[in-house]
């Protein structure tokens, strides 16, 4: 089109006049438009059969959040499809073709078209992590060339096809959880090459194929959790480089672990848990890298062999079985053991002494002897522990002595769930403007970046307690991925069924003047290709590990998916110099629209000033003009303004009729963007409820996105938090916000319609008006509920982009982009345990919900509760401390339901005493003419709002009500 300097522009390319336009210049959108075309049906850039193939892959496929809607546009190579990486052009044909297809975790479900064996230059294949059901089709067997088949965590069903084993280029086949049933196949004998054979989790039976022993390059085999019967195959122990053996869970009835395996010098692990195996323990002293073993729940019997154990060893797991005699000597002086459980067996004796020093156990490591249920009569010597050892004796003879009653007790087990390093330095609490991060152990103080997020999981590591093994797991992975050390952030890790080890990883950039302490595009796609093209090597201590999820925060949106098409700079020169031939031709047939528009007048459109391209006219909700608001907040002076987020600014406006109202305005480029904007005044305008923010208006001229609410005096929770107000809040009050936003949250979740899940609980999100009376705001992030079907039911959480505020977000949620209405519950409980210490969520790198939680569980509760909270009832503290917690479980379903926390909150209040609750409310009265009245008194306020209930009747509330005096 023209611009109004009788310019062209042309694919938002403003030239100069086509009267100057150079040759060359104009030769080159030609070419551009004839490039275009090449790759258009007839001059189809990637290969046709590939391409057909992958339309066929996204027709079987069920995509609900259209992560695959671009496969539909253009070509897959040149158009960067999604998940879709290329080759060159290859010589032989001259067209691209399809190196990798990379689908992790993008709720996809249906089926693996069979076409699937077109691809035969593929060289992985990633579907991790979705719900892709049916059969794993055969003709993966025809794609001679792939070397990683990926597709664990979905529901594929059948058995495993004969011709994957004659894949001779195959070095991993990762199959685990999933619904494989039938014989594993003795073609698999053939995989020449396979190091990595992870097959457990599925319905797997019959015997193991002994044929397996041919593959020399097996390294991991991972088959736990199955129906497999039969026997241990003996011949494994020929394999020369196997160093992880795991079958837990299966049943090999009657059969014992065969003696040859004392054969596997090179094996780090072997876990035969829950086998039904007889027989005695084979000699285990030519295993001398041996890390792991656990014979645990099976019918061994015997004696423990006397033999030399690995010095490296960290865990010995023979419980459960029937084992007897005594404990032998070969079980100490044992540097690295972290656990020795010989529990519910037939030992019996004395308990050595000295089995338990260890002289190279230092800080956070611990070693755990479990002897419970045996017939141990007493201990050698007298029995005095380190700190960093536990003892369990309970179930011996030897509990009838008095003095050892603290060892026969119950204890829990130590979790081991963990956090990395902290940085030391001072830093101003919420110094970083969201969704930048500080980052805790930068050289730089108080750095503020913006990182990449990693699930990550160990499958089976070597070891039971992590703690030790941070730091060299910190090495490793900095080392692999090319980043300082400080760079990683380990935010948080679990221990799985398996036993596995998840984590959260935090990935900084380096600080960079040039990039504004955010990763360049080409080192957020270097490490996304590390991890999802498996360079990272296994190390020996960690075992196999997996990748979860990869997620890239705004603003790097643009490069979530990787133009790593394999264009060559021929390729783009091609296209570049092609451009010559044309672009003469557009500019004859334009030039007599120059001509004719040259004289028209052109009104310059400043920046900031362009029409929004939104057009909103709601009910209830008022339309502001540009004067309007610049009017009431005289010309957004700076002495108007009243706050100050990553959207832009908040302030302080008086309207013409004498209102007072709070104005945010986006400020240009911020993280706000048309979508949120309408999302946010689409809510407010059809949500009524006393502890949700009132939308009053927006505008939406002059270039400007603007909201209008009403103005809350007493601003943000977070500000009374953080040591702004003049007056600490006492815990009355802390109480009444708590259960204030609980009730507008429960509002969102229970009574609007449809249903709304907020996605941004936080702090700075909850505002007081001058009676301390909590009102929910800032609603752009805020996602409709599923909406049920025909037949009633919906599904339970909506498949979206991870979104909201570090230290707040749901760690489920961050895992599987799976929303639910328990997501919010999380981060209300992370704000409630705000209102219990004072912290924010994130601070000096230390996470608020691991802290309390270890404060909690170690009955130091009192050391972090706020100072400035004054007195206070402990029962009731600790009631709001263990509701706090249970809405931060990490896991969903562990979580209550946000009528649930209301219930609760309401329960807590009632336990406050009448004077004190009275005295909170009488300090709460509104200076605008309004007393707060204690409803927990037998009369209640019968114009009490029906939204504001709980499905009962009124008069059952017990949150405070607004009466005039």
């Amino acid at each position: 089109m023209l611009d109004n300097c009788g310019q062209m522009n042309f694919l938002g390319i403003t030239s100069m006049p086509c009267s100057r336009v150079s040759i060359l210049g104009v030769s080159a959108i030609a070419g551009l438009f004839w490039a275009l075309l090449l790759a258009g049906a007839d001059g189809q850039v990637t290969d046709p059969t590939e391409v057909r193939a992958l339309q066929a892959i996204k027709l079987n496929l069920i995509d609900p959040n259209g992560i695959l809607s671009g496969w539909s546009r253009g070509d897959p190579c040149v158009s960067n499809w999604r998940g879709v990486l290329c080759f060159d052009r290859q010589v032989a044909n001259g067209y691209h073709h399809v190196r990798e297809l990379h689908l992790l975790n993008l709720n996809l479900s249906g089926s693996l078209s069979a076409e699937v064996g077109r691809l035969a230059y593929l060289r992985i294949l990633d579907v991790m992590w979705n719900a892709i059901g049916g059969s794993i089709p055969k003709e993966i067997g025809n794609m001679t060339n792939l070397e990683l088949l990926l597709l664990s965590g979905n529901q594929f069903t059948g058995s495993l096809p004969e011709e994957i084993g004659y894949l001779e280029n195959l070095e991993r086949i990762q199959i685990d959880q999933n619904q494989i049933s039938g014989q594993l196949p003795k073609s698999f004998s053939n995989l020449k090459v396979a190091k990595h054979l992870h097959m457990n989790n599925n319905s797997l039976s019959g015997q193991i194929p002994p044929e397996l022993s041919r593959v020399p390059s097996l390294v991991h085999l991972l088959l736990g959790n199955n129906n497999l019967s039969g026997y241990l195959p003996p011949d494994f122990s020929l394999l020369p480089n196997l160093l992880i053996l795991q079958v837990d869970n299966n049943n090999f009835s009657g059969t014992s672990i065969p003696g040859t395996y004392k054969n596997l010098s090179h094996v780090l692990k072997m876990s035969f848990r829950n086998c039904s195996l007889q027989g005695p323990i084979p000699d285990l002293s030519n295993m001398v890298n041996l890390l792991y073993i656990d014979f645990s729940f099976n019918g061994l019997s015997g004696f423990m062999p006397q033999s030399n154990i690995s010095g490296n060893i960290t865990t010995i797991d023979l419980s459960h079985n029937d084992l007897s005699g005594t404990i032998p000597m070969n079980l100490s002086g044992l540097p690295y053991l972290q656990r020795l459980s010989l529990a519910n067996n037939l030992y019996n004796g004395s308990v050595p002494s000295i089995i338990w020093p260890n002289t190279t156990m230092t800080g956070n490591e611990a070693l755990t002897i479990d002897l419970q249920n045996n017939r141990f009569l007493n201990v050698s010597s007298r029995l005095i522990l380190p700190s960093n050892v536990t003892m369990r004796l309970k179930g011996n003879p030897m509990c009838a002595n008095v003095t050892l009653t603290k060892f026969c007790g119950t204890e829990d087990e130590d979790a081991g769930n963990i956090v990395n390093s902290t940085n030391s330095s001072f830093c101003r609490p919420q110094a970083c403007p969201a969704p930048y991060e500080f980052a805790p152990a930068s050289p730089v103080p108080c750095l503020c970046a913006l990182p990449l997020y990693v699930g990550y999981r160990l499958k089976s590591p070597g070891f039971q307690d992590f703690r030790p093994y941070i730091h060299q797991f910190v090495l490793h992975l900095t080392s692999v991925l090319q980043l300082e050390l400080y760079q990683l952030y380990i935010n948080s890790t679990a221990w799985e069924e398996g036993p596995r080890l998840r984590m959260y990883l935090k990935i900084f950039p380096v600080y960079d003047n040039i990039y504004l302490n955010l990763f360049s595009k080409s080192e957020v796609l270097r490490i996304q290709t590390m991890f999802t093209s498996w360079e990272i090597p296994d190390a020996d201590i960690f075992g196999p590990s997996e990748l979860l999820n990869f997620t890239i925060p705004e603003p790097y949106d643009e490069i979530i998916s990787p133009s790593a098409s394999g264009l060559s700079k021929a390729a783009i020169g091609g296209i570049v110099s092609g451009a010559i031939a044309t672009a003469a031709i557009l500019c004859a047939c334009m030039l007599w629209l120059i001509l004719k528009f040259r004289k028209r007048k052109h009104h310059a459109v400043s920046k900031g000033h362009n029409l929004s391209k939104i057009s909103v006219k709601i009910d209830g909700v008022k339309k502001f003009s540009y004067k309007e608001m610049a009017l009431a907040t005289n010309n957004f002076d700076s002495s108007s303004q009243v706050g100050q987020g990553g959207y832009g600014k908040v302030f302080k406006g008086i309207l013409a009729d004498g209102n007072i109202v709070a104005i945010k305005r986006a400020q240009v480029g911020s993280m706000q963007g048309e979508k949120e904007f309408l999302t946010e005044i689409e809510l407010l305008s059809r949500l009524h409820h006393r502890n949700l923010v009132s939308l009053i208006g927006y505008c939406d001229e002059e270039g400007e996105q603007m909201l209008v609410y009403e103005f809350l005096s007493d601003g943000t929770l977070r500000d009374h938090l953080s040591g702004k107000s003049k007056e600490p809040l006492s815990f009355t009050m802390r109480l009444r916000i708590a259960l204030g936003s609980a009730k507008g949250i429960l509002y969102l979740h229970t009574e609007a319609n449809p249903p709304i899940f907020h996605r941004d609980i936080k702090a700075t999100n909850i505002l007081l008006d001058s009676g301390f009376t909590a009102k929910v705001a800032d609603f752009g992030l805020s996602r409709l509920a599923p909406i049920p079907d025909l037949e009633g039911t919906a599904p339970a959480y909506v498949s979206t982009v991870v979104k909201g505020t570090p230290g707040y977000v749901d760690p489920d949620y961050f895992l599987t982009r799976k929303l639910t209405d328990k997501s919010d519950v999380y981060s209300l409980g992370v704000v409630f345990l705000e209102l219990l210490t004072g912290m924010p969520p994130i601070v000096h790198g230390k996470n608020i919900v691991r802290e309390v939680k270890d404060a909690y569980s170690s009955g130091r509760m009192i050391s972090v509760i706020d100072k400035h909270i004054g007195s206070h009832l402990p029962d009731c503290v600790e009631k709001f401390m263990t509701l706090a917690l249970k809405c931060c479980e990490e896991e969903t379903g562990a979580r209550p339901s946000m009528a649930e926390v209301v219930r609760e909150l309401e329960d807590i209040w009632l336990l406050m005493p009448e004077p004190e609750a009275k005295l909170a409310e009488s300090s709460a009265t509104s200076p605008g003419g309004y007393a707060i009245l204690s409803s927990s008194a037998a009369t209640r306020n019968p114009h009490t709002s029906s939204d504001d209930s709980l499905g009962r009747d009124p008069g059952s509330e017990v949150i405070s009500t607004l009466t005039p005096r």
